[in-house]
Parts: C-alpha cells; structure tokens; sequence
C-alpha cells in the first residue's frame, strides 16, 4: 500500500472514530458565550429606552423586548439571562444596584455606562433650550468630567465587575454620534452646536474605549453601525426631542437591531 493510502486510510478511521464517539467541530464563540449565563448591564442604551415594548415588571428601568440584550438572547438561549440595565443609570449606581447577579457561572457581559456620568441628558436640556454659547458651555464642561473623573468611575466599575464574574468576556458598548453635519435639519440646533455634541460622543467613545482595554474588556464601537442614520440624516435611528420625554436622544427599535445588536453580536 502506498504511503498515500495509508494516510488516506488513517484519515478516514479517525473521521469514523469522531463521529462515533459523537466528538464535535469547533464551538463559536457565540455558542460558547451562551453555554453559560449572559447578564446585561449598563444604562438606558442597554435597556432600551426608545425602542418601545417595555416589560411590565421593569418599572422605570424600562428594559425593553427591543433591546439588544433582550434580542441576543432570544437568537442564542444562553443558559440563564438576566436583564438588569437601568434607565438613568451611572458607573455607581450600575456598581451598587446591578452586579449581584454577577456569578463565577457568568460567562457573557454586557455594559454600557458612562453618558449619565458627564450629565449627557442636562448637556441636551442645554442645548435644546438655551443659547449656542450656553449650550457648547456644558458640551465642554461634559468633555472636561470625561477626561477628568469618568477613567477612574470606570476603572472602579470595571473592577467590580471582573471581580465577580472572573471567567466572563465582558463586551462595553459606547455611544452612537448624534448628528449627520450638513445633513436634512432644517431647524433646530446650529452647525455649531451639532459638531460639539458630536465631539463631545467622540471623546467619550475614546475614554470608555481606552478603560475598557485596560481591563482586560472588549470595546464595540457602535459609529459605523449609526452612520447613515444619525438625526439629520432622513433615516434616523435615534429619536430627537419627542413626547415621552425620556425617548428623546435614544436609539429606536431599528437602533437597537440594526446598531447595538450587530455591534454587540461581532464582540461575542
């Protein structure tokens, strides 16, 4: 028999033996990632606020069907899930109020925080209410706590958060821009004023980015995903100022399945 046989022969035994023994190919790594239970952390940009069809039971967290954790976990049956992202929620208060469910079983995390840090909904309140020079005022002073107090409030929160799910991949997400310059608006806020925010998102990207890689963390930009449909833009996947109030400046249901989701799904 010719070497080449033989190694042919060799093969083929070994393929019979795997299937035999029922010996699987590679897992991916979402099937990985659900084999063990997925929690999802952070503010109102992982529970959903925007995005409509609330859970009854969440209250004023507003965690919503249309989230991107609840829609991962739909499509990937992880082993357990628990939802616990808050409306409003801070580094702190993500710290205080949200990590018990964190276990060494825990494999899969995911976490927004950061925006409520740096006063993101007064910056808005600002801007949508006053003037050009007051409204870039606070986008600067929201810049100035990004680069000042928010590392450590994160480094903190992240250090937490390892510390009681050891073995989990931790994804943190960060926010879209909000704004396409030059775009459809024919009202509202200035150039000048839409440029800043945008910046002030840019840098608030960088920072959670840079702590996130120093965790040890996976960081998921969600830009390129929002590109093409920031406010301005015709095809918005955020709210502008709207009744409720509190939807105003957060993504949409379409935000959440065609930015977060797929921002989240390419980390796992």
């Amino acid at each position: 028999m010719s070497v080449r046989r033989i190694r042919a022969s060799i093969f083929t035994l070994a393929l019979t033996a795997a299937a035999a023994l029922g010996v699987a190919g590679p897992a991916s790594a979402a099937d990985s990632a659900a084999a063990g239970g997925y929690v999802a952390l952070g503010d109102s940009y992982s529970s959903g606020v925007g995005a409509g069809s609330y859970i009854s039971d969440s209250g004023d967290c507003r965690r919503s069907t249309n989230a991107y954790p609840y829609l991962w976990q739909a499509a990937n049956s992880p082993s357990s899930f628990d939802f616990v992202a808050c409306s409003g929620a801070t580094t702190s208060s993500v710290a205080s109020s949200q990590l018990g469910v964190l276990s060494a079983s825990t494999s899969l995390v995911s976490v927004t925080a950061g925006g409520n840090d740096v006063g993101f909904a007064d910056v808005m309140q600002d801007c949508v209410l006053s003037n050009e020079a007051t409204c870039i005022a606070s986008v600067d002073n929201a810049v100035a706590q990004m680069n000042n107090s928010l590392p450590g409030s994160l480094d903190s929160l992240y250090g937490n958060i390892r510390s009681r799910a050891p073995q989990a991949q931790v994804v943190v997400l960060g926010y879209p821009r909000f704004y396409q310059l030059s775009g459809s608006c024919i009202a509202g806020l200035s150039e000048a004023e839409r440029a800043a925010i945008n910046n002030a998102s840019d840098v608030l990207n960088g920072v959670i980015a840079k702590r996130a890689a120093d965790a040890g963390f996976t960081f998921s930009s969600v830009v390129d995903e929002f590109t093409g449909h920031e406010l301005c833009s015709g095809d918005a996947w955020l709210h502008s100022v709207t009744l409720p109030i509190y939807n105003s400046y957060h993504p949409k249901a379409a935000g959440q399945s065609g930015g977060y989701l797929p921002a989240f799904r390419s980390a796992v």
